[in-house]
């Protein structure tokens, strides 16, 4: 096996542009005094934020192989349609058959954040709830795609997640948005259905990879602007922004 060919963008160039710009646009916004306690809403620095972002992205690149699957018949070289998005199947030559990898920018970067983030804020038992709620429905409407893998509507995490956040707390808001979104998507979404994976023909099926990478980014981009409006309902922050 090329370990060359484990790494590779989840997404079509011209999509993944478009996130980029996302990126852009945000970080122009965030520089607004208006917008002046959103690090701080979050638990994160200014570069932090942007740099978890900018990893993320940067990181869909990577995949780390974990185990393989014997499988029969390999799809590569394909893009799969789902839900009006376009996912990459890379191209690969003499394959084993089916790699599990952990993405680096959809798994590892995001998973460490909520760690961290659940640390700092102590949010066990709200992180818990949102969780929850997200993994289920992630699990509920997540579908293996041949070829893909495991797939799921692209705003789902992102809308699930800020939903539930919102009606149990009236703080920390953000952060629970966050934890949930991440962990709901790469548990019911991916974890939850490794075992739906043989027979698809998928050449690497990537945790937090393609087919879900594009949620888990979402939220956190959701996630920070969140952190910034939620200043405008509850104006009760202290402190100077962090830089």
């Amino acid at each position: 096996m090329n370990i060359s060919q484990l790494h590779y963008l989840p997404l079509p160039i011209t999509f993944f542009s478009f996130l980029v710009g996302t990126l852009f646009v945000l970080v122009i916004i965030l520089q607004f005094k208006a917008f002046q306690y959103a690090y701080i809403r979050l638990g994160l620095s200014r570069s932090s934020a942007l740099l978890l972002l900018l990893g993320s992205l940067l990181g869909s690149y990577i995949n780390i192989p974990i185990v393989e699957l014997s499988e029969q018949r390999i799809t590569t070289g394909q893009e799969v349609d789902f839900w009006g998005m376009r996912y990459v199947v890379p191209v690969v030559v003499n394959w084993p058959g089916t790699v599990i990898a952990i993405n680096v920018g959809g798994a590892i970067i995001p998973g460490a954040t909520s760690v961290y983030l659940l640390l700092k804020h102590s949010l066990w038992i709200q992180a818990g709830i949102v969780t929850a709620f997200v993994t289920a429905v992630c699990y509920y409407l997540a579908q293996p795609i041949p070829g893909l893998g495991i797939a799921l509507p692209v705003f789902v995490p992102a809308i699930a997640s800020v939903l539930v956040a919102l009606v149990i707390a009236r703080s920390n808001v953000a952060p629970l948005a966050y934890i949930g979104g991440c962990f709901g998507t790469l548990f019911g979404a991916d974890v939850l259905n490794l075992g739906e994976l043989r027979g698809l023909g998928v050449p690497v099926a990537s945790i937090g990879g393609a087919g879900t990478f594009d949620g888990i980014f979402l939220t956190g981009v959701i996630a920070v602007l969140l952190a910034s409006l939620s200043d405008r309902f509850y104006p009760n922050s202290t402190g100077r922004e962090s830089k």
